[in-house]
């Protein structure tokens, strides 16, 4: 090898011993916070699971608490905080009140329930609803379903018109709510009874060709 080359090679040595001397702390420093992030989003990512286990783990024992009608079972599913399991706990609890004739508790209950799932908040307002129109609230149940539009909440909604004497109003829904379901539903024949007693009937479904 020629000594130009020799120097060369020297030269570029030293130039990349020099820029070491000069970015080496901000060069160890970068790789020990890759290092420390790394580490954090697995401590962060490890932590949520563990969070996750020890709430289903609280839910199931919640359950539980309700079944064996435990007199402290609203406190524990109170304790689950906002979480789908304290919805999903709290709709058990209420029904677990209903078969004990416990309906003002069972109200109380459901209404305590603010989920951000759209559809566990229909089954919630489903099942109040009912519960008022029982409990000759009929009105408050209707304005609890002013803009529901499943076909379970419109059955509803005609039972609480019904309820009312809002009979037109009632065929209204009851049909709307057919019109939602399939025409093999086990729902229909119940929502079908429910028009007729209203003073409707129910469209013949068209046959396929």
């Amino acid at each position: 090898m020629a000594i130009d080359d020799l120097l060369d090679e020297h030269e570029q040595s030293e130039r990349v011993l020099q820029w070491l001397r000069n970015n080496g702390a901000g060069l160890i420093g970068g790789i020990v916070l890759g290092l420390a992030a790394i580490g954090g989003w697995k401590w962060w990512e490890h932590r949520g699971e563990q969070t996750q286990l020890e709430l289903s783990n609280q839910y199931q024992a919640t359950l539980d608490a309700i079944k064996a009608k435990d007199k402290n079972a609203p406190a524990k599913v109170k304790a689950l905080a906002d979480s789908t399991y304290h919805d999903l706990a709290a709709l058990e609890l209420a029904r677990s009140q209903v078969d004990a004739r416990q309906n003002d508790a069972a109200i109380a209950t459901l209404r305590a329930i603010r989920s951000s799932d759209p559809a566990i908040t229909d089954v919630v307002n489903q099942r109040l609803a009912r519960l008022l129109i029982e409990a000759k609230q009929a009105d408050a149940a209707l304005k609890l379903l002013a803009n529901a539009s499943s076909a379970g909440a419109m059955e509803v909604r005609g039972d609480a018109q019904f309820a009312l004497g809002q009979l037109e109003q009632a065929r209204a829904s009851y049909s709307q709510a057919l019109a939602k379901l399939d025409v093999a539903s086990q729902q229909r024949r119940v929502i079908e009874l429910k028009l007729n007693q209203a003073g409707g009937a129910p469209a013949t479904p068209e046959a396929k060709s």
